[in-house]
């Protein structure tokens, strides 16, 4: 499923040590598990994953401060 190895990884670390941060979450919480096609599949847990109705507001958020880190994602989806 996962076809870009090194995109994945890098996308990982840019959101435990960039993205997180600015947002003020725990980025040990963010696990990219798949990137393809420009989409980052992400499991999130702790506190954000289970309120469902703040996870599309921190989806978003992440989306936006993760390109400029890795532009070549264009999606964040949170899997289960």
């Amino acid at each position: 499923m996962d076809n870009d190895e090194p995109l994945r990884i890098r996308t990982q670390e840019a959101l435990r040590y960039q993205v997180a941060p600015a947002l003020e979450l725990d980025g040990s919480n963010i696990e990219v598990t798949a990137v393809f096609n420009g989409i980052a599949s992400v499991r999130m847990t702790d506190i954000c994953a289970s309120c469902p109705a703040s996870l599309p507001v921190m989806i978003m958020s992440m989306e936006q401060e993760l390109r400029k880190y890795v532009p070549e994602i264009e999606v964040i989806e949170a899997v289960m």
